[in-house]
């Protein structure tokens, strides 16, 4: 990264420093939806000046510690997505991580996974989290990928329903076992929102990572420009977005994975875990393992006879394994005592990793597409016929 201009060395920049702390522990994941003034509603949350949120976040994207700042959308109801098990020989591992981090704009989290045993499914050592753009194949891209790769062969798991889902490493750290809610997890629908051509340039604008000097008061103003709109238009369609639930949260995201220059890590151990719950269960066991807040993420995915059809997954970080392992006994007791009944379990842990935003623009798909000589001509028609029917409501609509 280039030097900063904005951010001086004398400003710490470390996850040790206690006001870059306050600042991180309600940066992550904190500001939900469209903000008008991101960085002003972080420093009312923790109570500093927002020029003080602004200087550390400029220092600490400037020293990597921050690894990006972005507004995050849901794009499980823009893209159909999916977490993707890849099996792969050993002698390509490598290589096919490296494709999937650095040629596939459509993969996001990439993952090299083990288990402490051999276990159903402990063959698939890559994963995947995908998003393909509406009027596209999952199949016919991981079929693609594949040949491109050389994977053996794969499985598609898309969500069904989502039980938690928040970042907040360091909100997480000294977390006790068995900490959670007293109200269930939430239970959140994969439902698919079309857009217009406007809403999808507003979108684009916002969801691109911040640079450094962009880290500033009414940073929005320079992304209208971007879009060509005016800004009050602008921000009308982005809250319009925001309440129809397209618009995540405006995030930091922390170096999890690597250490600091310093030495320092926000955390060591990624772990997956699975669970084997009834058919026509797995909500009501969702929303149970939802309430514990040591996970990031949690959902109903269907494992398939390769998983030892598992149905109910999770995902949860910590500094020590030990630790992780007892959140999860606890979830486990917890799912024991809610009367749910669990014929299979395991963990699958987190190796090497790289995570970047899923591209979920359909031009940009088919712009890749046509770079790497991937055909869609069939899921073409598809689109262009939703686009149609997309344009015909918004012209009935008064």
């Amino acid at each position: 990264m280039s030097p900063n201009l904005f951010a001086s060395p004398a400003i710490p920049a470390e996850i040790s420093d206690p006001v870059n702390a306050r600042i991180l522990a309600v940066s992550e994941d904190r500001i939900a939806g469209f903000v008008e003034e991101p960085f002003a509603a972080i420093a009312a949350a923790v109570g500093l000046s927002e020029s003080v949120v602004i200087e550390r976040l400029q220092a600490m994207l400037s020293a990597e510690v921050v690894r990006r700042i972005r507004q995050t959308l849901m794009a499980t109801n823009l893209a159909p997505g999916a977490l993707v098990a890849w099996r792969v020989e050993a002698d390509k591992l490598d290589s096919a991580f490296n494709y999937m981090v650095k040629d596939d704009p459509f993969s996001g989290h990439v993952v090299i996974r083990s288990t402490d045993a051999d276990t159903p499914g402990s063959v698939y050592r890559l994963w995947t989290t995908l998003k393909v753009p509406q009027g596209f194949s999952m199949q016919r891209h991981c079929e693609f990928l594949a040949a491109a790769v050389g994977a053996e062969t794969f499985r598609i798991m898309p969500a069904k329903r989502l039980f938690a889902l928040g970042v907040g490493h360091l909100r997480r750290r000294g977390m006790e076992p068995g900490s959670r809610s007293e109200e269930p997890g939430r239970v959140l629908d994969m439902n698919i929102v079309e857009l217009s051509p406007i809403e999808w340039r507003v979108l684009t604008a916002l969801k691109r990572e911040f640079t450094v000097d962009e880290i500033t008061p009414n940073p929005w103003r320079g992304r209208a420009g971007d879009a060509g709109l005016p800004l009050d238009e602008f921000i009308r369609i982005a809250r319009s977005l925001s309440e129809r639930e397209v618009i995540g949260r405006f995030s930091t995201f922390l170096e999890h994975v690597k250490p600091s220059s310093a030495g320092e890590r926000v955390t060591r151990y990624n772990a997956l875990f699975h669970w084997r719950v009834p058919p026509g269960r797995e909500i009501e066991a969702g929303k149970e393992i939802g309430r514990h807040h040591i996970l990031t993420h949690a959902y109903w995915r269907e494992g398939g006879p390769e998983f030892a059809n598992v149905n109910v997954m999770a995902v949860a970080h910590g500094t020590d394994k030990q630790l992780v392992l007892d959140h999860k006994a606890a979830i486990d007791k917890h799912l024991d005592e809610a009367g749910i009944p669990v014929s299979y379990t395991n963990v699958f842990w987190g190796g090497r990793s790289e995570i970047k935003p899923s591209e979920i623009s359909p031009d940009e798909y088919q712009a890749w597409a046509n770079r790497v000589g991937l055909s869609t001509e069939v899921e073409m028609g598809r689109r262009e016929t939703s686009h149609r029917e997309t344009g015909q409501r918004e012209m009935e609509q008064p």
